[in-house]
């Protein structure tokens, strides 16, 4: 078989990307390749996949994902270039397409996008943006490479940054929230080994549970918040705190990041 797509970077993004593929039937394993720099990483790569190329050289005029990390993109889209793919998809954060398509070369379709590290586990939230010349029959196949680990949003690359902000860093908040009720239940008199599995399974619990429902977070709060409970007094005290003005005020900082990332 002739290879459909190519991983320029085996890292982890890269592999969950190669493994959802694969356990998607979108492509067959030796129909994907990777690219990977780092000789052990090279050698972990083939022992996980032994029928999936995984070299050190771009396949020539066949289509790639870019999962390489910001500061070695520009080398990356060089070495690309010169096997001339048609069209390619990259997944590094705050890296404009307009710069992606000049150091790809003319005639060159980009697509950006931006995923989250949940789509290790095939639960990833992304969202992709077209460049230039990109044509919506692109947008599908970026939309489809990236549905194999999770969920994805099509928008204007204007709003990438407000995405990046919200869920690309959105886990590390989730997790920040998760050790902040590790350590309150633990400071509760509850063993550490005890809170943290509870805290673990309360988290995926809400999740699930709001994914499944049709309903608003407001009111599944709402179903939990008893009048003169106990949960209406810990929430007040998160609104009392001005939880909602901290998330506001993260999202606004790594949004704004994200700008200034792209404008380096």
């Amino acid at each position: 078989m002739s290879i459909r797509l190519q991983f320029i970077g085996g890292g982890k993004m890269g592999e969950a990307l190669l493994g959802g593929l694969i356990a998607d039937g979108w492509a067959q394993p030796d129909e994907l390749a990777v690219v990977e720099p780092l000789a052990p990483r090279r050698l972990e790569l083939s022992g996980r996949y032994p029928q999936t190329l995984v070299g050190e050289a771009p396949q020539p005029g066949v289509d790639a994902v870019l999962a390489v990390k910001p500061d070695d993109i520009e080398a990356a889209a060089g070495a690309l270039s010169a096997a001339g793919p048609s069209r390619v998809l990259s997944i590094a954060a705050g890296v404009r397409t307009a710069s992606l398509e000049r150091w790809m070369g003319e005639g060159v379709r980009v697509v950006r996008a931006m995923p989250n590290t949940p789509a290790l586990v095939g639960c990833g939230a992304s969202a992709v943006a077209p460049g230039a010349s990109a044509s919506a029959h692109d947008v599908r196949w970026a939309v489809e490479v990236l549905a194999s680990v999770g969920t994805v949003e099509v928008t204007s690359e204007s709003q990438l940054d407000a995405v990046t902000g919200l869920s690309g860093s959105g886990p590390a908040y989730v997790f920040l929230v998760a050790e902040a009720l590790i350590a309150a239940g633990t400071a509760e008199g509850l063993p550490t080994e005890v809170a943290d599995g509870l805290v673990r399974e309360t988290i995926r619990g809400a999740g699930e549970l709001l994914v499944r429902s049709a309903r608003a977070p407001a009111a599944l709060r709402a179903d939990v918040t008893s009048r003169g409970g106990t949960t209406e007094r810990g929430i007040s005290v998160l609104e009392q705190e001005g939880l909602r003005e901290a998330f506001a005020a993260a999202v606004a900082a790594a949004t704004r990041r994200s700008l200034e990332l792209g404008r380096a």
